[in-house]
């Protein structure tokens, strides 16, 4: 008798696990929990269930205790999890443990993100710089889930199998292959250097911020290009540059790889290239989903990653978007709420108006709402840095 399942696939599922310390408080975690369930989203995995435990400091072994791991392992066995994803770094030998003992896909942050750049990426540059960031990672961390991560991944060099010998040898041919990605990547960063170095005489402007607050929709109106935005962590991973024109005055507009908390050390080396579209700019777009409970965080994330790659004291427009569900927001909660709402957004556009050429303004991109007002304070910094370059250019003709 045919089976009329059988073709059919099975869902990819995950459980997700944290734990709760003086560092990360208990509503901290929920909120960290919730992010890496849409990064797990994003990979096209399954959440079903979150564990936690309240521990000072991971388990060295197993990075929870003895008690929680038989909890997580009897849900995985009962269920069929394919996946169990921590939302920290994991040790070589936690790695290890955990794989032996869940027997299970392990992921740790870090590697999901990993994994969502390499499904993103597009261009010759992002993915080798991805694949270069990905090898370096998983290179101490071999074990003999390597061999079926490779085989979902559709990697090279793989053979079927598992045993020391083996992983010794994978730990050959990915370090013969890290060497080969540096050199490509060496040599399209300097063809990219020579593009940039190009543009020297016309204005940079790059649109920052974290993953998925809608940096990509306001690319759109300002270029009246379509540019890829969807509603997924990292929906660009490649940087894309447009030429916009304000006012008669041209510059180019980069939309850059969105950042996110606890982002691999890895993926920052490798995409230093991509990050230098930030670095090189001469006016900084920062975008704010002010709807999104964490989003003081995300702008702490973002400007302390601008200062990691000295890029902090730029001109900057603080933009706070998606102001049409944060009044939702507001609306839905108690007067007192509504007015702490509103007093808490003046208090962080005036705290952040610190460093010369400072802008703020709230915004909708959709639907479309102070744009103008957002286009206006765009091109007064543009127009600064337009004058520098020519300074003979008649002001009066252009505005």
């Amino acid at each position: 008798m045919i089976n009329k399942n059988s073709n059919k696939k099975e869902e990819d599922t995950a459980v997700l696990v944290a734990i709760i310390n003086q560092k990360q408080s208990e509503q901290q975690t929920k909120e960290y929990l919730d992010e890496l369930a849409f990064l797990s989203e994003t990979l096209g995995t399954k959440t079903i269930r979150t564990f936690t435990q309240k521990l000072d400091a991971p388990d060295v072994k197993t990075f929870v205790g003895k008690g929680k791991l038989e909890e997580i392992s009897e849900y995985v066995r009962a269920m069929n999890v394919k996946k169990v994803i921590f939302d920290d770094d994991l040790t070589p030998s936690q790695l290890r443990n955990l794989e032996k003992y869940l027997k299970a896909t392990i992921f740790d942050r870090s590697l999901l993100i990993l994994e969502i750049f390499l499904k993103r990426a597009k261009t010759s540059q992002a993915k080798t710089q991805v694949e270069l960031a990905r090898y370096q990672y998983l290179l101490p961390r071999l074990t003999r889930m390597w061999t079926h991560l490779e085989r979902q991944r559709g990697g090279t060099g793989t053979r079927g199998g598992a045993g020391e010998k083996e992983i010794e040898t994978d730990r050959r041919n990915i370090r013969n292959q890290i060497s080969v990605l540096k050199k490509k990547l060496e040599k399209i960063n300097k063809q990219n250097f020579t593009q940039r170095k190009s543009r020297a005489n016309i204005t940079r402007v790059a649109l920052v911020g974290y993953t998925n607050v809608g940096k990509s929709t306001i690319m759109t109106i300002l270029s009246k290009s379509e540019v890829f935005a969807e509603n997924k962590l990292f929906a660009t991973v490649d940087s894309t540059v447009r030429k916009v024109v304000i006012n008669n005055i041209p510059f180019l507009l980069s939309d850059t790889v969105g950042f996110i908390r606890k982002l691999p050390h890895t993926l920052v080396e490798s995409f230093k290239s991509t990050l230098d579209e930030i670095r090189e700019a001469d006016v900084l777009v920062h975008v704010v989903d002010v709807s999104h409970p964490g989003f003081e965080e995300q702008i702490e994330i973002v400007n302390k990653t601008l200062a990691e790659i000295d890029a902090a004291d730029k001109p900057t427009i603080l933009v706070f978007n998606k102001m049409d569900m944060y009044r939702k927001l507001l609306e839905s909660s108690d007067e007192t709420m509504q007015l702490n709402g509103i007093e808490n957004l003046a208090l962080i556009q005036k705290h952040y108006a610190t460093k010369k050429d400072y802008f703020s303004v709230c915004i909708s991109s959709k639907p479309s709402e102070n744009f103008l007002e957002f286009r206006d304070k765009l091109a007064q910094l543009v127009k600064k840095r337009h004058s520098t370059i020519y300074p003979n250019y008649l002001k009066d003709e252009y505005y």
